[in-house]
């Protein structure tokens, strides 16, 4: 129904609410249709031989809309930063960090991941992101494909990649893909994890019947059948 109706206090502290001004006050916070922010919306779907996953692009560079770049694999945000840490990363990197899925360990935020990704892009590095995990926006101005699915541990195709891939990010055409050829690829095993450390205590052992069954990504990893 859109932002109609504006709260207030009056002098004697009660609620009043009163209709919104039909101009903005600042349209560099409420712009009018006419002066959209972006002619489209801020989030694509990109699919491709990884599957599907989201993107949003509206605090991404244009220039940055299409990335290709080497890839290094994590399974956890954790190994990421100490390979950051290290000073690993001297190059353009797709930093694929998987098994962080629904199934995997509940689909975490992964809002550690930002900040030095960031740092490597400023360096000017070609820089992307590729998960199954979850971010709610705090991707910031990072390419990154989010909510990947099928996850890793459901047998997605993400458990593939090795290190040294190239991946493609295109945000213009919507594509998602490693480049390796697809009998390659088929002819590579399924890199597996031990997730058990995520299974156990503060009552995750509680939740295991859920993520046993909890559904893709895509389709809003839920449990129950509405």
């Amino acid at each position: 129904s859109g932002y109609t109706v504006e709260a207030s206090l009056d002098s004697t502290g009660n609620v009043i609410r009163t209709p919104v001004p039909e101009t903005s006050g600042d349209e560099n916070v409420v712009a009018p249709f006419a002066k959209a922010f972006s002619p489209n919306g801020g989030l694509k779907v990109l699919t491709g031989n990884l599957g599907k996953a989201v993107i949003k692009i509206s605090a991404v560079a244009k220039e940055r809309h299409i990335i290709e770049a080497p890839a290094r694999v994590f399974h956890s945000q954790e190994d990421f930063l100490a390979a950051f840490s290290n000073k690993e990363f001297t190059g353009d990197v797709a930093a694929v960090v998987r098994f962080m899925g629904p199934k995997a360990c509940g689909m975490p935020e992964l809002h550690k991941l930002t900040p030095a990704l960031g740092i490597l892009q400023d360096r000017g590095h070609k820089v992307a992101l590729i998960t199954d995990g979850r971010m709610s926006g705090a991707s910031g101005k990072i390419p990154a494909a989010i909510h990947l699915t099928p996850e890793a541990a459901d047998g997605g195709p993400v458990a593939l990649i090795r290190d040294g891939d190239m991946i493609r990010v295109d945000a213009i055409t919507g594509e998602l893909a490693v480049m390796v050829e697809d009998a390659e690829l088929a002819a590579r095993t399924p890199a597996t994890q031990d997730m058990s450390a995520h299974h156990a205590g503060v009552g995750r052992d509680l939740f295991a019947a859920f993520r046993a069954n909890v559904g893709s990504a895509d389709t809003g990893a839920h449990v129950f059948d509405a």
